[in-house]
């Protein structure tokens, strides 16, 4: 892996990292547990959230809207997730699902976004408008999922021309099949480097 990271203008993100995706008994978990458990998701966000720590890079939250009693109920047109939130009650406000997993929690000077409602961790939020304040050009997103709200938000993030760097497996989906096209056939058509843990983690060592 050849790519840099300034610590000044890098920003690891950290999508949805809630107890209902990362932890057992999570409403979502079964949905993710093989792929998650394959890729060893939770060691290698650990190793890249202590690493980036360890820089002093950036860590910005970027959280899916929690559930909330009516969210979609008199929408014209929710899409097929929403609608999947409000028969599970996915991330629900105030519940233990809907807390950031014990592993991952909100430190002093990190950047704690406002909740996104569908996919993208930009549309309806203030993501651009931190990452411009902080002076970040590079983000790094890890979290969940692969083919959805990573890929949605590494979309974009190019589109304002930022660098972006996707982690393979630093993050999740319901099938393998979901993560071959985020990475193999998606992510290169918008992402700037798409590597792994071990060699991100060497990479942001190396970092002055």
């Amino acid at each position: 892996m050849t790519e840099t990271y300034n610590p000044h203008q890098t920003a690891i993100c950290l999508v949805d990292p809630y107890n209902d995706f990362l932890s057992e008994g999570g409403k979502v978990w079964p949905l993710v547990r093989h792929v998650a458990l394959e890729v060893r998701l939770l060691d290698n966000l650990r190793a890249i959230v202590a690493a980036g720590r360890e820089k002093n890079l950036h860590l910005f939250f970027v959280p899916h809207r929690r559930w909330r009693e009516g969210d979609y109920e008199d929408w014209a047109y929710p899409n097929p997730t929403q609608l999947g939130v409000m028969k599970r009650h996915s991330f629900a406000y105030g519940t233990w699902g809907g807390e950031f997993h014990p592993d991952f929690q909100p430190a002093d000077g990190d950047v704690v976004i406002k909740e996104h409602w569908a996919q993208s961790g930009f549309a309806n939020t203030d993501l651009d408008f931190q990452l411009k304040q902080h002076g970040v050009t590079h983000v790094i997103l890890i979290g969940l999922l692969a083919n959805t709200c990573l890929e949605s938000t590494g979309r974009f993030a190019m589109e304002l021309g930022c660098h972006v760097t996707l982690v393979r497996d630093a993050t999740a989906a319901f099938k393998p099949e979901m993560m071959h096209s985020a990475h193999e056939l998606n992510g290169p058509t918008f992402a700037h480097s798409i590597t792994t843990t071990q060699e991100l983690v060497q990479a942001l060592k190396g970092s002055a």
